[in-house]
């Protein structure tokens, strides 16, 4: 049975603003979250990346925080990475206008001191990531004395990334009656023991996510010499809409963005050691179809959230089944079909046949050049009825 945002007790303000944007029907995670959320409930949710949290968090916050004292915000939710910041900023602000709330997203790489100038003016809800908000409370910068709701968004990602500690320390500021909302793709673990730390008697909600079962997408395996490697990704690209290409290091992808250049695709690089003025506006040409391909790290591209993404090229194929799944999970979203292309280079055979293994895919390790025109068509191709090297 569908639900609306008004039978979930979202504002008649917030709802008219969804509309504006084009966003009428909740997603799962909305629909199971927010009356909870709304009544006051510390909520705990299952669901990965691409399902709609943003949502399932921002509208119930931005109805319930009190408007906020100068550099006291009343509203704070943690994200992993500076991208995963602008884009939860990005996706709230205008929401946070039509109820006279105010968002801001706090992240290094972004000046401290335009940072501390928009606390000064004040902010009501503020979208952190840890470092910097520990730097900006150290400061006297920021407080959160003052906070009523606290979100902790990719909890998981998080810990993998080694942020719980500073998570943690922050949480143990938040001292006054809070609510807190937790989401994460997983909740075993140290993700437990947060939520067990910091939630009282939670409410849980999960979302079985469509967005990285291996079932919903089209596995190549390609064999490609060393030559030829980059003139195969850019044909591959030039075949999609919109290319994820993982590489294994910052290195890699600044020297694969520049090969795809010159066999003439709009591509640009994302790592750590790029600018993050320059990090947003690559995201931005990338979303808005200026730019055909990213060329992203592991660790830059978690948090992206970005969709129609059709093809995700593994350029330096992943070391274990779940970097190839959160890889992966890029393409696929919200029911769509999407490609995922791995290439590998001979000595790397056994490693993919061991990744196979691992993921359950049974699919054969074809040998192709750049000038192939199965890569054209990589879903119309069944590479089961070709020759296969493996």
């Amino acid at each position: 049975m569908t639900t609306t945002f008004e039978a979930l007790g979202v504002s008649e303000q917030l709802v008219g603003a969804l509309n504006e944007k084009g966003i009428s029907e909740p997603f799962p995670i909305q629909a199971l979250t927010i009356s909870d959320a709304l009544a006051g409930r510390d909520v705990c949710g299952k669901a990965k990346t691409g399902s709609g949290k943003t949502l399932a968090f921002g509208l119930p916050l931005l109805q319930l925080i009190p408007s906020a004292k100068p550099g006291r915000p009343t509203g704070i939710c943690l994200v992993p990475t500076r991208e995963l910041a602008t884009q939860v900023r990005d996706e709230l602000a205008p929401l946070g206008a039509a109820v006279g709330r105010s968002v801001a997203a706090i992240y290094g790489g972004d000046p401290i001191e335009k940072q501390v100038k928009a606390l000064e003016r004040g902010v009501d809800f503020i979208v952190c990531t840890p470092g910097r908000a520990i730097d900006l409370i150290d400061r006297g910068d920021l407080s959160v004395v003052d906070v009523t709701h606290v979100v902790i968004d990719e909890a998981d990602r998080m810990a993998d990334m080694g942020f719980l500690p500073q998570v943690e320390w922050i949480l143990r500021n938040v001292e006054g009656t809070h609510q807190t909302l937790l989401f994460s793709a997983t909740l075993d673990g140290v993700v437990d023991g947060l939520v067990s730390r910091y939630q009282h008697d939670p409410v849980r909600h999960e979302v079985a996510s469509r967005g990285v079962t291996v079932e919903e997408m089209h596995h190549r395996f390609l064999l490609v010499h060393e030559m030829d490697k980059a003139r195969v990704a850019a044909a591959i690209i030039r075949a999609a809409k919109r290319t994820i290409v993982f590489s294994a290091t910052k290195h890699g992808a600044d020297r694969l963005a520049r090969k795809l250049e010159e066999e003439g695709v709009t591509v640009a690089a994302i790592h750590g050691d790029l600018r993050q003025q320059h990090r947003e506006k690559s995201l931005a040409r990338f979303a808005n179809g200026k730019l055909s391909a990213l060329v992203a790290t592991d660790v830059a591209a978690r948090g992206l959230h970005i969709d129609e993404v059709d093809v995700v090229i593994h350029y330096d194929p992943p070391g274990d089944h779940k970097t190839y799944l959160h890889r992966s999970g890029r393409t696929a979203r919200a029911g769509e079909s999407g490609v995922v292309v791995t290439l590998l280079l001979w000595n790397q055979e056994l490693e993919v046949k061991r990744l196979l293994k691992r993921i359950g895919v049974n699919q054969p390790i074809v040998e192709v050049f750049s000038n192939d025109q199965r890569l054209r068509d990589l879903i119309g191709w069944d590479p089961s009825l070709d020759g296969a090297v493996a």
